[in-house]
């Protein structure tokens, strides 16, 4: 994937955290330390999306809708 070059401003307190992991080489660079940080809170974002929007869904409808698909294959599989 091709990275694109950004500017960030960040409060002096957390540059000097981000450089205290780099100098521990916990990151290999400040870039990495928040890239790292973004993608993990995107893909947090994303997973608290979907929660939200699959408690937005009726159990039995959902169950319905998702039985409505296969229903041949659903008569091979054991009842529990």
């Amino acid at each position: 994937m091709a990275k694109e070059k950004i500017a960030v401003t960040l409060d002096g307190r957390f540059v000097g955290e981000l450089d205290r992991l780099v100098d521990r080489r916990v990151f290999r660079s400040r870039s990495q330390a928040i890239e790292e940080a973004v993608r993990e809170k995107l893909q947090r974002m994303k997973r608290s999306r979907l929660a939200e929007e699959s408690a937005k869904l009726e159990p039995a409808s959902e169950r319905a809708l998702s039985e409505e698909a296969f229903p041949e294959d659903m008569k091979q599989w054991p009842a529990y």
